[in-house]
């Protein structure tokens, strides 16, 4: 599976994320407070809203629709109404640049 070029490691801010779009799919790119990076789907599995809109809170997202909230780092629903999990991307950090496996 290739590794694709997402952003720069500083483009996105610790616990905060940023959309990314790349064949035809929306992913989020988050920042967790330790330094680390997360890829996941960018759509809530709820009703198909963006979470780059959303509010990150320690390895949490919040949805900006219903306040349905996920784990970024593993993908897993945690606060109804969601109840299906998000699908995470392998992440790599290589020379100040985020990259991510897409499948």
């Amino acid at each position: 599976m290739p590794w694709i070029d997402a952003c720069a490691t500083e483009d996105i801010d610790a616990e905060d994320l940023i959309r990314w779009d790349h064949g035809g799919q929306t992913f989020a790119i988050y920042h967790s407070p330790e330094g680390e990076f997360f890829a996941t789907a960018g759509l809530c599995t709820h009703e198909q809203v963006h979470l780059c809109d959303g509010l990150v809170m320690g390895h949490l997202i919040e949805c900006p629709k219903h306040n349905g909230q996920f784990d970024y780092r593993t993908g897993e629903a945690k606060r109804a109404p969601v109840c299906v999990n998000l699908r995470t991307f392998p992440v790599r950090v290589e020379g100040g640049r985020v990259l991510v496996e897409v499948a």
